[in-house]
């Protein structure tokens, strides 16, 4: 820990990413599946984003990038953060982004927190569970003062009960790791080494199954800037959605809907037995805290808005007509089942023609549902298909990609080096979309050689400049995988209003 940062982790830097739910048209269907107007501004309206946590700020770029109209706001504690993203900001060009090094217990009460214009979407991605009670506080204060009305607010947390065998374990790691004496990816690898040995000599309270499978997801898979961020700060404190909905009531806020958007379908997401005691109840609290209680997820996704105005069925329903989807994955390989809480669900036949159709052209859902007997529903249609990441909201059709939105995604594609570890952004950036399409270090890449004019015909060059940590006998499936981006995806990307 540094001796400014209040037990927050700042001695290690965070994970940069993007995350699909911060997105403004994505948070915008949340709020219509919750039956809430999410009163998203216009093609040409000067709006506010305000990011509160914005780690590297890659989020942020590639929604100021994807909304050359709009002013980004992104604010973030630890100054190397702030002071790599200014710098990705200028290499790319991107004018219409201010970030700001500040501490959100006390930025509202400051000149600059006064002045801040009003928001019009907000995203807080992992910041409260992770800090003190007096920076909650002030996050209540900054957005009391800086929400439009009608605006949105988009908070992600570690979410009780599902957490509630892990905080025992968080302290374990914590406390074991802070005697190590280190740095803090070196304690938290300590901790966890800890944690595991306990597990191993049959520790009472680290048997229940689902901690043993976090056990060894988080020893081999999860990058360290994010174990040291989860489980080494002093303030960690999942919480109750209900406990989130009190304290923002100070800024006037009302829950919306969940941006997981399978949440919005018990049936997909929850058993018979479940839902017959969910459906008792009418108060929409007390159906999350049910919901809570039978979902398997420890981290929520929850859309806020202040001064929600509700719509009926059928202004819901139109509304979610006009959406116009593209697909993010081929036609080829959609998923035409779902792992779902519930079980396997399974997409009727009805589906596919509606997926060959958008792998053609994108369409709204009001177009893709004519003509399909029986099926008038848009909510469903617009919920599984961006539920299961496999279709994306198009927020300007056919509106030609800004060229600073393709400086940053250059730049972005610049510092892919390898499939293997390193920096990846997670998107790239379409003013179509009004967001980033999700990217996977191939899509990167594949995009970064395009964009230097080069083509498929170059593969051999391709698979020589990434081959340099990849093993020789796995490097004929890095060909293969090449192949498949440039063959499957770069069509996506057009659709999308990437290239």
């Amino acid at each position: 820990m540094t001796p400014w940062s209040d037990g927050y982790v700042a001695d290690v830097a965070y994970i940069p990413g993007y995350y699909r739910q911060q997105a403004p048209p994505h948070m915008a269907l949340a709020c219509l599946l919750g039956g809430v107007d999410p009163m998203l501004p216009g093609a040409t309206d000067r709006a506010h984003y305000l990011e509160l946590g914005c780690g590297h700020g890659i989020g942020a770029l590639l929604i100021a990038a994807s909304n050359p109209a709009w002013q980004v706001t992104a604010i973030d504690y630890n100054p190397a953060h702030i002071a790599g993203a200014v710098a990705l900001a200028r290499d790319a060009g991107i004018g219409n982004i201010r970030f700001i090094e500040a501490d959100l217990a006390t930025f509202a009460d400051t000149p600059d927190g006064r002045a801040l214009r009003s928001a019009e979407v907000v995203s807080l991605h992992g910041v409260w569970s992770w800090v003190s009670p007096a920076v909650r506080t002030g996050i209540v204060r900054l957005l009391a003062q800086s929400v439009a009305p009608g605006g949105q607010v988009h908070v992600s947390y570690n979410a009780l009960p599902a957490w509630q065998g892990g905080i025992g374990f968080q302290r374990l790691v914590r406390e074991a790791g802070r005697r190590s004496g280190t740095r803090s990816d070196r304690q938290v690898t300590a901790g966890l080494q800890v944690a595991r040995d306990l597990f191993d000599a049959e520790a009472a309270n680290l048997r229940d199954g689902r901690l043993v499978s976090q056990l060894t997801e988080l020893l081999e898979q999860s990058p360290i800037g994010y174990l040291a961020h989860e489980y080494m700060n002093a303030h960690w404190a999942p919480c109750f959605h209900a406990d989130l909905q009190e304290a923002l009531a100070g800024a006037k806020l009302d829950w919306a809907g969940s941006a997981n958007l399978l949440e919005a379908f018990p049936d997909l997401t929850m058993t018979a037995a479940q839902r017959a005691v969910l459906d008792r109840f009418d108060d929409p609290l007390m159906r999350e805290l049910v919901k809570d209680m039978c979902l398997p997820r420890q981290l929520r996704h929850d859309v806020f808005v202040r001064g929600a105005r509700r719509l009926s069925d059928a202004a819901r329903d139109r509304a979610l007509s006009d959406v116009v989807l593209t697909l993010t994955v081929p036609a080829s390989g959609f998923d035409y089942q779902m792992d779902v809480p519930a079980g396997r669900a399974e997409l009727g036949p009805a589906f596919r023609p509606m997926v060959e159709g958008l792998e053609r052209s994108p369409a709204t859902a009001g177009h893709l549902l004519e003509g399909q007997q029986g099926r008038s529903n848009p909510a469903e249609l617009v919920g599984v298909l961006v539920g299961t990441n496999q279709a994306i909201p198009l927020l300007r059709p056919k509106a030609p990609n800004d060229p600073a939105a393709m400086r940053l995604n250059l730049a972005l594609s610049a510092r892919v080096r390898s499939v293997v570890g390193g920096e990846v952004s997670g998107g790239l950036a379409s003013v179509a979309l009004g967001a980033a399409l999700p990217a996977t270090r191939l899509d990167l890449f594949v995009y970064g050689r395009l964009g230097a004019g080069e083509s498929i015909t170059d593969l051999d060059r391709w698979v020589e400049m990434l081959s340099g940590d990849v093993a020789e006998d796995k490097q004929g499936r890095l060909r293969e995988a090449l192949i498949r981006t440039a063959e499957m995806r770069v069509p996506i990307m057009r659709r999308a209003g990437v290239l």
